[in-house]
């Protein structure tokens, strides 16, 4: 999924653009009355990802786990050099995230008043980060089936691709959720640093973004590297650094 339809613009040049300049929109304000309504609870060989790992999901339950998997898949489409999202460990990394600091809201101040906020004010619910990601799901399900039908695991790419923008769009309205809030504050940048994270975190499975990017991982912190290479092909890109390469 591309965030505008323009015919020159390929995966590749978008990827790399997200690479370049972070999404930081604020979540909404206005889910404090979902609160209660929320449990807490061939492909060239140097470019190949491989399947995603075995690891089974420590925060998504199987509905949830199914929605993920096939939006990543719709943002991150399989193509002759990259693996589609799931096994590029975009789901894992989602989920890893959910079921850890971030997701229960660890470095969140939760203690209310929860009067709605200004936007720059930022994240201003009552909600985890985990509990706010799953509603979001449970509410763009739901509005899934009510107006294609289906589940969005059962849309072709096309018809999940449509899905996704109108969401981005916040063409949907109805219950406690602005979903295009949820979508472009919450589950879009979570898809960011799923492709661009070191892969230590569950995502860019052998690195596969780092190398399509060029970027060589820690070594990119030598300065005089970054110098003396300017405009031209790093060496170490071909065979990038991750922080389990050097633990």
């Amino acid at each position: 999924m591309t965030p505008e339809k323009n015919p020159e613009q390929g995966r590749r040049g978008f990827l790399k653009q997200v690479a370049l300049a972070a999404v930081s929109a604020p979540l909404g304000a206005n889910l404090v009355a979902a609160a209660a309504d929320v449990a807490a609870p061939n492909q060239p060989p140097d470019n190949a990802a491989g399947p995603a790992p075995a690891v089974g999901y420590a925060s998504l339950g199987p509905d949830e786990a199914g929605f993920v998997e096939a939006m990543v898949n719709v943002m991150c489409p399989a193509d002759p050099l990259t693996p589609n999202g799931v096994d590029c460990g975009l789901a894992i990394f989602i989920d890893r995230q959910l079921a850890g600091d971030f997701g229960r809201g660890a470095r969140l101040y939760r203690q209310g008043p929860w009067a709605p906020g200004r936007p720059e004010l930022g994240y201003q619910l009552p909600l985890t980060p985990e509990q706010y990601f799953k509603a979001g799901l449970a509410a763009a399900g739901d509005v899934c089936r009510t107006t294609r039908g289906k589940r969005f695991e059962e849309l072709s790419p096309e018809e999940a691709d449509v899905f996704l923008q109108e969401l981005a769009a916040d063409k949907f309205t109805g219950g406690h959720f602005s979903l295009g809030e949820w979508f472009n504050g919450l589950v879009y940048p979570l898809f960011e640093q799923a492709c661009f994270s070191d892969p230590l975190y569950g995502g860019n499975t052998n690195k596969v973004f780092w190398k399509m990017l060029g970027y060589p991982g820690l070594p990119a912190t030598h300065a005089n590297d970054m110098v003396e290479f300017r405009g031209k092909p790093y060496p170490g890109a071909r065979d990038p650094k991750s922080i389990a390469d050097f633990s």
